[in-house]
């Protein structure tokens, strides 16, 4: 068994270290998974065929562009044996391109499609910090406050802020990183978890260290954010985040579901974080584990709508949005981690994987373009995250002054 099986794994920088910056896998639930593991392969036909426009710093996606940029997401393709996978890009005056490529069902060879619905792994996160930020907002909740005085049992709780919680800086355990749960994931993956049994599983472990004295990517930080959105509204988390974020923010095919349902259509999802090692379709997984920290599902077209409003901060308050893209470094060259939200390269946003599935949805505030990446597979090639191969590959192209994760990853932990 590799050792991120099933476990949220974080999703930055460099790619793939933690599931997505934070992307999480089945066990990595809410897909943390930064991007920054060993250097991947040069991908053929990375480099622009011409520099981008001064000031703009993104290549016009002109055809002889999109030809290149249809090789090099071929190549990521072949090498990491990736099924399917869509790529969207926007920019103002630049085009866009959406192509999708493979299957999006191996039994019955399927085409992957830009409609498809997938889970989004750790891009959760960006939702529940968004759904507690709006508390803020409304002077329900204060960043300072300690996790203690709304959930009981927390190991520091009466010390750790709910700032240091969505800044990854808590200093709790990784439940998904727990050997008992890892255990228990991989042979019964069908089955509901409690948010409560997840923190038991952190909770059993020795804090890692002093609150806000590092960064180190914890799914449980989100369990506990749950949570408090819970206790200050008297709402289960997937209502609130139902009407107060997808529903002002116009995303219709956005579902935080309370099942293992998805919604149709919807992609397949292949991994290799499995009992015997073996690539199986995880489709049908409850994704229950991860919760608050990476249980939803969505689309293409609307990640891409997220990734501008979170990035701009369109439904938070402009000194709140400042608070949130506050960031501190992380263990990615380039790279920085705010509020459930992190800045890799002038990239904003968060990735996100989870068994079977990853996502790449952010935003370049200096060229207001908006890439999106997603996929039916989490299985790593050489110890890079999948998804973070292709930002790269894309990137490489497009924003050569902004390339995703950077051009030396570095090995990020996983969680």
């Amino acid at each position: 068994m590799k050792p991120t099986h099933l476990r949220l794994r974080r999703a930055c920088a460099a790619a793939a270290a933690t599931g997505a910056l934070l992307a999480p896998a089945a066990g990595s639930a809410a897909g943390t998974a930064l991007p920054g593991r060993s250097a991947p392969a040069p991908v053929a036909a990375a480099t622009p065929t011409r520099p981008p426009p001064p000031g703009t710093g993104f290549t016009p996606l002109t055809p002889a562009v999109a030809a290149q940029l249809d090789a090099a997401v071929r190549q990521v393709m072949r090498e990491a044996q990736v099924p399917g996978v869509t790529v969207g890009l926007w920019a103002p005056g630049k085009g866009s391109y959406v192509r999708s490529f493979g299957v999006a069902d191996k039994a019955t060879g399927a085409p992957m499609t830009p409609d498809l619905h997938v889970r989004i792994g750790s891009e959760t996160k960006t939702f529940t910090v968004t759904a507690l930020l709006q508390l803020v907002d409304q002077g329900k909740v204060g960043l300072e406050d300690h996790i203690g005085a709304y959930v009981t049992g927390v190991p520091n709780g009466d010390r750790i802020t709910l700032r240091e919680l969505a800044g990854m800086r808590s200093g709790l355990f990784n439940y998904s990183m727990d050997g008992d749960f890892n255990t228990q994931l991989q042979a019964h993956p069908e089955e509901y978890v409690a948010p409560r049994q997840l923190l038991d599983y952190s909770f059993k472990h020795p804090v890692q260290f002093e609150p806000g004295a590092e960064f180190e990517y914890s799914n449980t930080n989100l369990i506990l954010l749950g949570l408090v959105v819970e206790k200050i509204t008297g709402r289960p988390l997937h209502e609130v985040i139902a009407k107060d974020v997808l529903g002002p923010a116009g995303l219709r095919s956005t579902v935080f579901p309370t099942s293992p349902a998805l919604p149709v259509p919807y992609a397949h999802g292949y991994t290799d974080q499995t009992a015997s090692g073996k690539v199986e379709d995880s489709t049908r997984w409850n994704p229950s584990w991860a919760w608050a920290a990476g249980e939803m599902v969505s689309d293409l077209q609307d990640l891409r709508s997220w990734a501008r409003t979170l990035a701009t901060g369109t439904l938070l308050k402009p000194a709140t949005q400042a608070e949130r893209l506050k960031t501190t470094p992380m263990d990615i060259p380039g790279a920085g981690y705010g509020l459930g939200i992190f800045d890799v390269q002038g990239w904003i946003g968060h990735n996100g994987s989870i068994p079977g599935y990853e996502v790449l949805p952010v935003y370049l505030p200096s060229a207001r373009a908006t890439m999106v990446i997603v996929l039916n597979t989490d299985s790593q090639y050489k110890g890079q995250e999948p998804s973070t191969l292709f930002g790269e590959a894309v990137t490489s192209i497009v924003t050569p002054d902004h390339v995703y994760p950077g051009h030396k990853p570095v090995a990020p932990k996983t969680g």
